[in-house]
């Protein structure tokens, strides 16, 4: 068993292992945010993109709508030309131009048609996408507002947790808390006080000598795993 000295530094560790574990959370809290909202933002521009697609349809229908209105144009001013002109030449060659320019209108035309169909498609493809987005939008929104709500708790139990060690660290013996200080500053993961089981240290599961188990067995100094620095105690 452990002295009654380390006793109380066994106390302070599990107020410390509280402690830091709500640190951790805490930590982890800004990043689970940030993934939240970078979700979100690929959410929106996607469908922006959509909205954008589109309306890029849309203005090529409205190109297309112009262009076959300038063609039918032409197709009128030859028409009045050809009623005006005497020579045979020169009414063929209107001719030529009114064809060709019908020719043009029917190829717009046929395009035209197939952006239509394509607007249509994306108008339901967008209607469908965009209320799926806004949904999974409104997920990440919630997620972010549990997590914030999570952060405030946190930071009112870590205040607690924090008091919980300096009240654990004062009856704690100089000696004791400065050892259990420096490893913690070396930032020996917790447990830092652990027990020898079957001769092998709690801590790294490493086997210790037979000098530091004896000792360990006395309980009456520090005693350290030579493998992790950890000090271990008889169980």
């Amino acid at each position: 068993m452990p002295s009654p000295d380390l006793e109380l530094l066994l106390v302070l560790q599990d107020r410390d292992t509280r402690r830091v574990g709500l640190e951790s959370q805490l930590a982890a809290i800004p990043r689970e945010v940030g993934l939240m909202e970078q979700k979100i933002a690929a959410e929106r521009a996607a469908i922006e993109n959509a909205r954008t697609e589109l309306r890029e349809l849309e203005s090529k229908k409205k190109l297309l709508e112009n262009d076959i209105a300038s063609a039918e144009q032409k197709v009128a001013k030859y028409r009045a030309q050809q009623l005006e002109v005497r020579k045979n030449d020169e009414y063929r060659a209107l001719g030529v131009e009114i064809d060709t320019a019908q020719n043009a209108i029917g190829l717009l035309e046929e395009d035209e048609l197939k952006v239509m169909f394509a607007i249509d498609e994306a108008k339901k493809n967008f209607a469908a996408s965009e209320a799926e987005r806004k949904q999974a939008i409104l997920l990440h929104e919630g997620r972010i507002r549990t997590l914030r709500e999570r952060e405030g708790n946190l930071r009112a139990e870590l205040q607690s947790a924090q008091a919980e060690v300096t009240a654990a660290r004062a009856p704690v013996a100089e000696p004791l808390r400065r050892a259990y200080d420096r490893l913690m500053h070396e930032r020996v993961s917790l447990p830092i006080c652990v027990p020898i089981r079957d001769g092998k240290c709690g801590g790294c599961h490493m086997r210790v000598s037979a000098q530091v188990e004896a000792d360990a067995r006395k309980g009456e100094k520090i005693t350290a795993c030579e493998t992790c620095r950890r000090m271990v105690y008889w169980e």
